[in-house]
């Protein structure tokens, strides 16, 4: 499955648009064995993550970005549901409000960053600064235009002091958010989900995707990658996420640290 891995990379330095992805595509999945090896994976992952933790050293980011409807919280729901709440966070990040908006755009991404042997998820994240704002004009270009490189730097930064940092662009088509919208209002247990500004976000939709390719090109680096995530058929969606992040985090070749008293020497009376 590694093959997978790869084949949704954003090769850093390369000319990567969403346009290159279906957001339909399976990579020769059905859809029986990509919920068996979510499963697996999931399980796997729970294994690492109690290595991760007793290794107490490293950290796992994972940065969840998507157009609205695009699987945020289902792919937090499904991919992490086997790891243990106490080694991990989840970080939503709306409109920056309060004391935030009195710091740098990156003083509450550095406060909610995992501390050592935890993992840390971020739904949405620093990189609405380069899309929500470019998209608005929120900010002038000459402000904007420059965070690609400080974020680059700022994920440099946390990877040198033992930060893993996987990044997912949830890629959905235009027709696949209206049908999702469509099922917020007839559901009435996801009402709550469903805002008239979505509505009026998807008259926006082609400066997104202009915005998500400059960002896949910018920032996605050696160090911090980016994978565009096909997420149409969600079941496709979990299991590549499954199996993206195992392959990371067997990557940080995680061992359990050896115990502090000499066990052999022990007597129990």
């Amino acid at each position: 499955m590694k093959e997978l891995s790869r084949r949704l990379l954003v090769k850093p330095g390369s000319r990567t648009r969403l346009a290159d992805f279906d957001p339909d595509e399976v990579l020769n999945l059905d859809k029986e064995t990509g919920l068996l090896r979510l499963k697996e994976n999931v399980e796997r992952l729970a294994v690492l993550q109690y290595l991760l933790y007793a290794e107490a050293k490293r950290s796992l980011l994972v940065v969840l970005q998507g157009i609205d409807a695009g699987g945020k919280d289902g792919t937090i729901r499904n991919v992490l549901t086997g790891l243990n709440p106490q080694g991990v966070r989840v970080t939503p990040f709306k409109v920056p409000e309060g004391e935030e908006t009195r710091h740098d755009y990156l003083w509450r991404i550095h406060r909610a960053l995992p501390e050592h042997g935890q993992i840390g998820i971020f739904n949405r994240s620093h990189y609405e600064e380069v899309l929500v704002v470019r998209v608005h004009d929120l900010v002038p270009k000459a402000i904007w235009s420059q965070r690609y490189q400080q974020i680059n730097e700022f994920e440099r930064m946390l990877t040198e002091n033992g930060v893993t940092i996987v990044k997912f662009l949830l890629y959905i088509s235009k027709e696949e958010q209206l049908q999702r919208f469509h099922d917020r209002i007839e559901d009435k247990s996801k009402n709550w989900k469903f805002s008239e500004a979505d509505l009026k976000e998807r008259i926006h939709w082609d400066e997104y995707m202009d915005a998500y390719d400059d960002m896949l090109r910018k920032t996605s680096t050696e160090h911090a990658p980016w994978y565009v995530i096909p997420a149409n058929r969600k079941w496709f969606r979990n299991a590549a996420v499954s199996q993206i992040l195992l392959d990371a985090m067997e990557g940080m070749e995680l061992r359990a640290p050896a115990p502090l008293a000499d066990l052999s020497k022990l007597k129990f009376e």
